[in-house]
C-alpha cells in the first residue's frame, strides 16, 4: 500500500480525497485544509463515507512530519502561483512526492519559467522524490490523449485541441465571476483575459505536444475574445446581467515556421445558446436540469488531427448527466491512478511524456455511490 496524504480538499481535491479512500493500492494518512468549516472533521465525513479514521488539520506540519510516500497537492492557485509552489517546495522536502493539479504550467516543467520550476527541481533532489502536475485540461484530454491518438498517423500536418464548457455550474465563484470575469463588464480587466495570462498557463501543453511529436516552436500567437449577454438571466453560481460578459473564447497557436501546427482553443459559457457560431460541443449524454429554466450545462473536448488520416474525437464526461462535475472527477481521477506511476519514477520533475500509460488499474468494481460533490461547501 502507497500511504498518501491530501492537502487542498476544494473543488478538485476533495474528489481526489475520496477516490484516494476508495483506491485499493493507497491509504490515506493525512489531510490538510484551509477552511474552518473542515478543519477537526473526519476525511470520510467530507467526502460523503464512513469515518475512515484521518481527521482534517489546519497545520500543515502534520503533514509535512507524517508518513505519507505521495501527497496530493489540490489547493487553489489561480492568484497565488508562487504560494503553492513554495507549499509544494516543502512537501519535497520533506521526502514525500507530490501529485498536483494546482499550477497548471507545471504540466509540462521545461517550458516553465525557472522561478516556478528550479525552486520544485532542487527540492524534488534533495528529497529524492518525483513531482508531477496532471488534471483533465490540461494533465490529459489537450495534451495525453492527442498524443495517443497521433500514434495511428502516417502524416500529421495539425493537432487542434478544443474544450467546450459550460461554466455555469462551477463550484468555485472567484475563479467564474472574478478571475475570468463572467458576469463583469466589458470594460473589467478580468485575470484570465489579461494577454500573456493564457500563454502562461497553457503554452506549456503546446510545448509538450510539439515534444511528444519531435518537433520545436517558433512562436505562439494568443487571442482573446468576449461576449456580452443578450439579456440578463441567473445561473446557479450567480446573476449574469444584460450586457456584462457570458461567453470568452482563449486561443493558443503554436508555429513551426511559419505554419500553424498546433492549437489550443478554450471555449467558456455561462449558457449553452450563446456565442452559436463559436464551437459546439456534439454530446450524448443529456445535461441535467438544475431548476434554472436551463440545464446543468454541454461540455466536452474535440481533439482534430488534419493529415493522413485525417481525425476528429471527441471526448465526454458527465457524472449524474452533470458535465461540469464529469471532468472535474476524470482530472481529480487522474492524479489519484497516476500516484503509483510517481511513486516509482525516478526523482525530479516529471511530465506525462516521462511516465508509462497511466490506467485505472485496480478499479474494476461496481461504483461504491455518488461521487462528492465540492458544491456541497461552496454553492449553499
Amino acid at each position: 500500500m502507497i500511504k498518501v496524504g491530501v492537502w487542498g480538499p476544494g473543488s478538485m481535491g476533495l474528489i481526489a480525497l475520496r477516490g484516494v479512500i476508495d483506491h485499493p493500492q493507497l491509504e490515506l494518512v493525512d489531510l490538510v485544509v484551509h477552511s474552518d468549516a473542515k478543519a477537526g472533521r473526519d476525511a470520510g465525513e467530507l467526502c460523503g463515507v464512513a469515518p475512515v479514521g484521518v481527521v482534517a488539520t489546519q497545520d500543515p506540519a502534520t503533514l509535512l512530519g507524517g508518513e505519507a510516500d505521495v501527497v496530493v497537492y489540490a489547493a487553489a492557485a489561480n492568484l497565488r502561483p508562487l504560494e503553492a509552489v513554495e507549499d509544494m517546495v516543502s512537501i519535497l522536502k520533506a521526502g514525500k512526492n507530490v501529485v498536483s493539479c494546482s499550477v497548471v504550467p507545471l504540466v509540462y516543467p521545461d517550458a516553465v519559467d525557472s522561478a516556478f520550476a528550479e525552486p520544485l527541481q532542487q527540492a524534488a533532489a534533495a528529497g529524492g522524490v518525483s513531482f508531477f502536475t496532471t488534471g483533465i485540461d490540461s494533465g490529459f484530454a489537450n495534451d495525453v490523449l492527442p498524443l495517443v491518438l497521433t500514434g495511428v498517423s502516417r502524416v500529421i500536418e495539425s493537432v487542434r485541441v478544443t474544450e467546450m464548457f459550460n461554466y455555469a455550474t462551477y463550484p468555485d465563484p472567484a475563479a467564474v465571476y472574478e478571475i475570468l470575469g463572467f458576469g463583469k463588464p466589458p470594460e473589467f480587466t478580468a485575470f484570465a483575459a489579461t494577454p500573456g495570462v493564457f500563454t502562461f498557463g497553457w503554452g506549456p501543453v503546446l510545448h509538450q505536444l510539439a515534444a511528444g511529436l519531435g518537433v520545436k516552436l517558433d512562436h505562439i500567437d494568443e487571442s482573446n475574445e468576449r461576449l456580452p449577454a443578450p439579456e440578463s438571466f441567473d445561473t446557479p453560481t450567480g446573476h449574469i446581467a444584460q450586457g456584462t460578459i457570458a461567453a470568452m473564447r482563449s486561443t493558443l497557436t503554436g508555429y513551426v515556421g511559419d505554419q500553424a501546427t498546433l492549437v489550443v482553443d478554450h471555449v467558456t459559457r455561462m449558457r449553452d445558446d450563446l456565442a452559436p457560431d463559436w464551437p459546439q460541443p456534439h454530446i450524448s449524454i443529456a445535461p441535467k436540469d438544475l431548476g434554472y429554466g436551463l440545464a446543468s450545462g454541454r461540455g466536452c473536448y474535440r481533439v482534430e488531427i488534419e493529415g493522413s488520416p485525417s481525425m476528429r474525437c471527441e471526448f465526454e464526461m458527465a457524472e449524474d448527466r452533470d458535465h461540469d462535475l464529469g471532468a472535474r472527477i476524470a482530472g481529480a481521477s487522474r492524479m489519484v491512478n497516476a500516484i503509483p506511476a510517481v511513486y516509482a519514477a525516478r526523482p525530479g520533475l516529471l511530465s506525462a511524456l516521462d511516465l508509462p500509460l497511466i490506467t485505472g488499474a485496480g478499479l474494476m468494481r461496481p461504483v461504491p455511490g455518488p461521487a462528492p460533490d465540492s458544491r456541497l461547501f461552496q454553492l449553499g
